[in-house]
């Protein structure tokens, strides 16, 4: 199918002719997700073997302590914000639901990404309740308040925005996965994670793809979407307690900081895209070209300052440790 922008001017374009639109786009890249994707199970990463009884109904129960997991502080905080973001599936769901809808190839697509993302919470909170890494009962704690809270988008307005939001929000999931393994300090939990990143690069390759053909159909309100998008970005877990701290000390931790999200996650996506070169735009499509572009240029320069600080905070540590 030959995707052309002629069809409607910027301001005819609604939701549902966008969904129309793209639902070929969709198919192809669903079944292109279906070809590349493995199936796994969750409880052959989880080692079963080290599990015990926690206190409560069982008598040889035994206390969560730190010292029960080799895996590491930084590790500790960053697996806690990943699972909380996981667990609030059912609220991701429905919002992707209400905005794709539930028929043909975006339905098909909706409820596989859901059984997908379902096995990430379920082999996460396995692994760290059998391997005694985090303290369970806080962790269920956190997990109650998060979920009571609720989850709204900042782009449930938009479909184009949803589309956006996703594809570097993907990719983003998929560092923190990562960079959590490496940084977690046992061999098993970064194999877990390795194989929930692959599963989230898979997710981010179907909505940039989505992405690049929306560009191609209605390239103003696709621009000003990633625009919008990429200057107000927020990772979905902004709301679970205790979030910015735990934030704080990923971004020092070098699991999810602002030159990550620059180098790795934004930059990509926007290369792939090739968004600075898109030509032909309407004076708003080129306005919010050049404003995506300065944004970029200030992310990087304020990045290039939390390196330096990031920087002089190891060598402080380093001299201490000499000392």
């Amino acid at each position: 199918m030959t995707l052309t922008s002629t069809h409607f001017g910027s301001s005819s374009w609604t939701d549902a002719k966008l969904l129309h639109a793209l639902e070929e786009v969709v198919e192809k890249e669903l079944n292109r997700h279906l070809k590349v994707t493995k199936d796994w199970m969750p409880h052959e990463y989880v080692p079963f073997t080290d599990g015990r009884n926690f206190p409560g109904f069982f008598e040889d129960g035994e206390a969560w302590e730190k010292g029960q997991s080799p895996v590491t502080e930084i590790g500790r905080i960053a697996l806690v914000v990943n699972l909380l973001t996981e667990d609030n599936l059912p609220s991701y769901h429905h919002e992707i639901a209400s905005l794709f809808g539930r028929d043909g190839a975006w339905g098909t697509w909706v409820h596989r990404w859901t059984a997908e993302e379902g096995r990430h919470g379920i082999v996460m909170r396995d692994y760290l309740l059998t391997s005694r890494a985090v303290d369970p009962d806080k962790l269920e704690q956190f997990r109650m308040a998060h979920m009571s809270e609720g989850f709204e988008s900042d782009n449930s307005h938009s479909m184009l925005h949803s589309v956006a939001y996703v594809a570097f929000q993907e990719l983003a999931t998929r560092i923190s996965h990562r960079n959590t393994g490496h940084q977690s300090g046992d061999p098993v939990c970064d194999r877990m994670l390795a194989r929930i990143a692959a599963d989230e690069n898979l997710h981010m390759i179907f909505y940039r793809n989505l992405l690049k053909a929306a560009f191609e159909i209605a390239p103003d309100l696709t621009m000003q979407a990633v625009r919008d998008v990429v200057v107000n970005f927020r990772m979905p877990g902004h709301g679970m307690p205790g979030f910015e701290r735990a934030a704080a000390q990923m971004a020092i931790g070098e699991v999810y900081n602002m030159r990550i999200h620059h180098d790795d996650v934004l930059q990509p996506v926007l290369r792939f895209l090739k968004v600075m070169e898109i030509d032909g735009l309407s004076p708003e499509g080129v306005k919010a070209q050049e404003e995506l572009g300065l944004f970029m240029g200030g992310l990087d320069s304020e990045a290039s300052k939390f390196d330096e600080k990031l920087a002089a905070r190891k060598a402080r540590m380093a001299a201490r440790a000499a000392g």
